[in-house]
């Protein structure tokens, strides 16, 4: 497989590792947009949500946990955000799903 994330999780390309459990992987993003920007990648390769099968839900749910985890170690609980990208349209450039968490700075609505 040819999957950059997938790479990272196996440990061939170095990243900046935040969290790793048996279920997920985090790193920081190499293009931060806030303080605080970790992506946070199940370690099975799901493509992306709109790919993801019913089964893949608990995993999906569970990266949320992650970034909640990863939030409060961080001392970002009083504002953050996660984002599922879906599709290059939505800025989705690495097709292996992957939740951004941004905090640290006062973020603005609408995002974008």
């Amino acid at each position: 497989m040819d999957c950059l994330f997938c790479k990272m999780i196996a440990g061939e390309i170095p990243t900046k590792k935040v969290y790793e459990d048996e279920k997920t992987f985090a790193f920081h993003d190499i293009n931060p947009q806030a303080p605080t920007h970790v992506l946070i990648v199940p370690k099975k390769h799901i493509i992306g949500l709109k790919e993801a099968s019913p089964e893949d839900a608990e995993i999906i749910g569970y990266c949320q946990l992650v970034a909640a985890k990863i939030a409060h170690e961080r001392d970002i609980e009083n504002g953050y955000r996660t984002v599922y990208n879906v599709g290059p349209g939505a800025g989705q450039s690495v097709f292996h799903l992957h939740l951004h968490l941004l905090g640290g700075r006062k973020l603005a609505w609408p995002p974008g």
